[in-house]
């Protein structure tokens, strides 16, 4: 089964931390949130995966045709161009399909232009490229076997976006800086699709696919929706940037699946 992650959008809103690197492409750590995203899908078995590039599409082509580079001490023979690897860092057994969905393309428009990549599975999975979460992948896929509809779409509460003060009297106890609200859903993406969907979309660019398409998949009674109770959070703004590059350095990132 393959993971489509949708990486080609702008990013505008986040340009304040850089100007430089697509959105998929920003730290948490070391490694893009992209990395993050796709080491959490791969806990749970899945290691194919088709990026929809757009924007600097060739940033995200060039850290991974480089990965083992980037992350070892080599010697490199200008003469020859042959390198030699000094240490060997984890090798990721993935395989990964980089889909050129064009530079100005909406959403809808970027998973038809990746269909010849998916077209022979039943089912794909599908997210946005500037989300992590600990969502639980296996129970996501058995949810949706179940219900045998044409879509799952995760949903999860919303994150805080203030300071939550635990009080008693006028004595604060507690300072949640961005606490996980408990209350209302919101889609976190995370999709299960089946090849079906196709048939809701087409090439034009201006399609997004969380209105018309969606919203007829809906009116068809075809989508449903797998609570996620645990931890999500969007990379948006610069101040979700702080805050998951805080609990990565406190070793505390709730959506670090893996080992």
């Amino acid at each position: 089964m393959k993971s489509v992650i949708l990486c080609g959008g702008y990013g505008t809103r986040i340009r304040d931390v850089s100007s430089d690197l697509p959105k998929p492409m920003i730290p948490i750590g070391s490694r893009p949130i992209l990395w993050h995203i796709m080491k959490n899908y791969a806990h749970y078995g899945i290691r194919e995966f088709v990026l929809c590039l757009g924007y600097k599409g060739h940033v995200l082509k060039d850290y991974f045709i480089n990965y083992q580079l980037n992350q070892n001490d080599f010697t490199l023979n200008l003469e020859d161009n042959k390198t030699t690897m000094h240490t060997q860092a984890v090798r990721e057994d993935w395989h990964v399909t980089f889909a050129e969905t064009g530079l100005n393309a909406q959403t809808g428009a970027r998973v038809q232009r990746i269909k010849r990549y998916v077209d022979k599975d039943d089912l794909f999975l599908l997210t946005y490229g500037d989300g992590v979460g600990n969502i639980d992948i296996k129970a996501l896929l058995d949810f949706h076997k179940q219900h045998g509809k044409l879509m799952t779409v995760t949903g999860a509460h919303p994150p805080g976006r203030f300071g939550e003060l635990d009080l008693e009297g006028d004595h604060v106890i507690g300072f949640n800086e961005k606490p996980q609200t408990t209350e209302g859903w919101i889609s976190a993406g995370f999709f299960v699709c089946s090849r079906k969907i196709f048939d809701y979309l087409n090439d034009d660019e201006s399609l997004i696919f969380e209105r018309q398409p969606i919203e007829n998949i809906v009116k068809d009674g075809q989508l449903r929706v797998y609570k996620h109770e645990g931890f999500w959070h969007p990379m948006d703004a610069s101040r979700d940037y702080l805050l998951l590059n805080e609990l990565w350095d406190a070793q505390k990132a709730p959506w670090k699946t893996w080992e």
